[in-house]
């Protein structure tokens, strides 16, 4: 994920616990390639679309030189793809930290800018699909209907004359003879049913490894290729694969954002999970009221617990209990909703599935907390619960009933109750539809419970419903003409505005008092979110191809942050998320994000627009520049230094070699412990 705009960095783990040990921040762009320095075990190269070659010191997490190049565009280590060429970067030898890189020469024109490279024992690289230089290889197209035979992937054999090729219909070919007079010859292994991703040689070369959308590892013995090895069910479709020098290990990354550490194919020894990604993010970004960790789609068919603080993925809890099959085509169940109950003893989650020619499957599902297993346990399945597809569910804060509300396209709202909440862990506690309500045949939108649970807001188009827990109608709310697209509750000191955006680009606020419309304002809000912990509301809205944030409370006039073109394409989700800690001292443009951090979704990434830089020191500079103000300001209030401070103790923490000097911090840090005269008189 991205705070306070793109981060992007180099990370080591520990092949045997699976943790980071160092996070190696620098690049300014993507980061294209990484590769051991071969005359140093202990360090590393990276290159980046910013322009840079970056050799670290990845024991110890340290930067040891820069060398900037004229290559504007992302490249792979020693050779890039720019105008469709293969240029090699001569890295100079300098002792300065920084050093450009001008020495460029084109090794090959005419390559496909999505093609491949690999170094060999004679031959110095090999790409794809076509070169400029002595041998070239071609296929041609395949006669049969379907058939695909392109390139897809390159590996040259450590210690002989042969280059293996992987193509789109599943086959590699081990190409011989190419370095001799007499014409070239090439033999054809085949396993896989789709493309062949990736191949890789082992040291020796005595083995061939490739891996595909079948998410199986594959193992072919160089001297008997009739022979080979599998490594099954590893998730994701395998997009690369290492091998460690020594050859004992193999590491393969996935297209679920994962790396799987395999102990020379015979087992998975290790599991380096970041945030699953899948083909889409159907639910909305939720947070787990026991763990906080973020919940939203990850493997097919299942939910991802996702620690934020951990930056570590907790569980995947599979939601729809049935084998994927990894074939396109295929109309298999999703998960399209989820939503806890306030203490997350309960969350509800909904999956539907399209077949040709036959009606829309869903399944609502709610699943009980069990302290024993500390994961969710399946409770009760409804089958069918609408007549349509489901919009939108939430579970009612009120502590004194356990109840979800359901809308759907049937134009109906449906509210279900545990059947026996005297014990809700009960294990005969069920669940069944309570009530089921609606509004002059209209369809409902979206709905929303109050912060005690004591109202229910449904919108039916242009017309907002309000409900008590008894299911009577309480009063409708009139707004400017437009479909209402979301609602929302005040919190707090704000309990008594409701807010909702309309498809005609409002965004109104009503007075649950007097049922009055409070304000409005002509803005296309695209997204509408609280903030649970505070009165604060987020509303992101749409504007030239790019998305604006405003945050304000809906009985102030004037928003207390606002922020033009945050990120590029429209915000699909977003969530507040707690904080471990409370912030001691911030900003006063940034005091909203005391408690929470606003993570939300876009098309391409997950990001968090956290203002405060929070580093080590920064509430002990914040301290030293506030002091500053205040000696020239006689008037300004002196702020105590907080007790126990997290930057304090984090400093502590910190390697010497990545702060500041001692004598700039020591000096600083006496005097911001100090009494001026002025204060003390």
């Amino acid at each position: 994920y991205v705070e306070s705009g793109i981060t992007v960095s180099v990370k080591v783990y520990s092949s045997s616990s699976e943790e980071c040990v160092h996070d190696l921040q620098g690049h300014t762009d993507l980061v294209s390639g990484i590769v051991r320095n071969p005359s140093n075990h202990l360090q590393v190269y990276s290159c980046s679309a910013d322009g840079t070659v970056r050799l670290w010191d990845f024991t110890d997490g340290i930067l040891i030189k820069v060398q900037p190049h004229s290559l504007p565009r992302s490249f792979a280590i020693a050779a890039s793809f720019f105008l469709f060429q293969l240029v090699a970067v001569h890295l100079p030898l300098s002792g300065d930290q920084e050093v450009e890189a001008r020495e460029l020469s084109a090794v090959l024109c005419d390559v496909s800018p999505s093609g491949a490279a690999s170094f060999g024992r004679k031959v110095r690289v090999v790409g794809l699909p076509g070169t400029s230089v002595a041998n070239k290889f071609f296929l041609k197209p395949g006669n049969k209907k379907g058939a695909k035979n392109a390139f897809t992937c390159v590996s040259c054999h450590p210690k002989e004359d042969c280059i293996a090729t992987g193509h789109e219909d599943g086959k590699i070919r081990l190409w011989r003879n190419f370095n001799q007079k007499k014409e070239y010859t090439y033999s054809t292994l085949h396993w896989h049913h789709g493309a062949v991703n990736t191949l890789q040689f082992t040291p020796e070369g005595t083995n061939l490894l490739s891996g595909g959308i079948e998410s199986v590892l594959v193992q072919w013995h160089y001297t008997q290729e009739n022979q080979k090895d599998f490594l099954p069910r590893l998730g994701g479709a395998i997009t690369h694969i290492a091998v460690s020098p020594d050859g004992s290990l193999f590491c393969t990354s996935h297209s679920d954002n994962k790396i799987t550490i395999i102990q020379s194919c015979v087992k998975v020894s290790a599991i380096i999970q970041g945030l699953v990604k899948g083909e889409g993010v159907r639910t909305d970004l939720t947070i787990d009221p026991r763990s906080k960790a973020l919940v939203l789609n990850g493997k097919p068919g299942h939910l991802q617990f996702y620690s934020l603080h951990r930056d570590k993925l907790l569980y995947n809890l599979d939601i729809v209990q049935q084998e994927y099959i990894h074939e396109e085509g295929l109309d298999q169940f999703e998960v399209v909703k989820a939503a806890f109950d306030t203490r997350g003893d309960w969350l509800a989650t909904v999956e539907e599935r399209t077949q040709k020619g036959s009606e829309l499957e869903i399944n609502l599902k709610l699943w009980a907390y069990d302290e024993q297993t500390q994961s969710f346990m399946l409770n009760t399945t409804v089958t069918a619960p609408h007549e349509d597809q489901i919009i939108a569910m939430c579970f009612s804060p009120s502590p004194e009933i356990t109840m979800l509300v359901t809308i759907s396209f049937d134009g109906h709202f449906k509210a279900w109750l545990l059947a026996d909440h005297s014990d809700t862990k009960a294990e005969g506690a069920s669940w069944s539809c309570d009530f089921v309500g609606g509004y002059h045949h209209l369809k409902p939108g979206c709905c929303c419970f109050s912060a005690d649970g004591s109202l229910l807001a449904v919108g039916f188009q242009e017309v907002v419903t309000v409900w008590s827990p008894s299911w009577e109608l309480l009063t409708t709310l009139s707004q400017p003409p437009g479909a209402i697209r979301e609602l929302c509750f005040g919190r707090l000191s704000c309990s008594k505005y409701l807010l909702g955006t309309s498809t005609k680009n409002q965004l109104c606020c009503w007075n649950l008092l007097t049922c009055s419309l409070e304000w409005s304002t002509p803005v296309d809000v695209s997204l509408l979110q609280a903030d649970p912990l505070s009165e604060n509301m987020a509303a992101f809205c749409s504007q030239s191809g790019c998305s604006d944030l405003f945050v304000f409370k809906p009985g102030e006039p004037r928003p207390l942050y606002s922020q033009k073109a945050l990120c590029t394409g429209k915000v699909q989700r977003a969530v507040f998320a707690p904080r471990d800690q409370m912030l001691e001292s911030c900003e006063e443009h940034a005091q909203w994000l005391n408690r929470s951090q606003l993570y939300f979704l876009t098309q391409h990434m997950l990001m968090v627009d956290d203002s405060v830089a929070v580093t080590p020191f920064y509430l002990l500079l914040g301290k030293h520049r506030q002091q500053q103000e205040a000696l020239t300001n006689p008037m300004a209030e002196r702020i105590q230094l907080p007790q126990g401070s997290i930057a304090i103790k984090e400093l502590l923490y910190t390697p010497a070699h990545v702060l500041p000097s001692a004598s700039f911090l020591c000096s600083m840090f006496v005097r911001s412990l100090l009494i001026s005269s002025s204060s003390a008189r």
